[in-house]
């Protein structure tokens, strides 16, 4: 159940961290208005806040949530943006991935 919580406060930061960031992006390159732009900063603002309901160590956290955040990243491009993923974005994002669930769930917790 820990692990099922926690893949779910990652999904979450990363929405909140990469919908934040999209709507600065627009404003700022897009064009759109400034409230876009204030909107997306306090989303990102929750995004760090969300991260904290993590129960590991900070950089464990943000070690793992790395490799998370890339493959949110992709779907998110894909879904809102329009733009297919080719075969080497799914590839470096699996390795991403396989990389966040090593240093996540493999590592030792004891080694010194």
């Amino acid at each position: 159940m820990a692990v099922i919580r926690s893949l779910l406060i990652f999904i979450l930061a990363g929405l909140f961290e990469i919908g934040g960031g999209y709507l600065v992006w627009q404003w700022l390159k897009e064009g759109k208005p400034l409230w876009y732009g204030l909107l997306g900063g306090v989303i990102l603002a929750l995004y760090g806040v969300v991260a904290t309901w993590q129960t590991a160590n900070f950089g464990r956290v943000y070690a793992t949530y790395g490799g998370i955040f890339i493959v949110l990243a992709l779907l998110w491009a894909w879904k809102v943006d329009g733009f297919r993923p080719d075969k080497y974005d799914i590839i470096g994002a699996a390795m991403a991935l396989i990389g966040a669930c090593i240093i996540i769930f493999y590592m030792p917790r004891n080694a010194v």
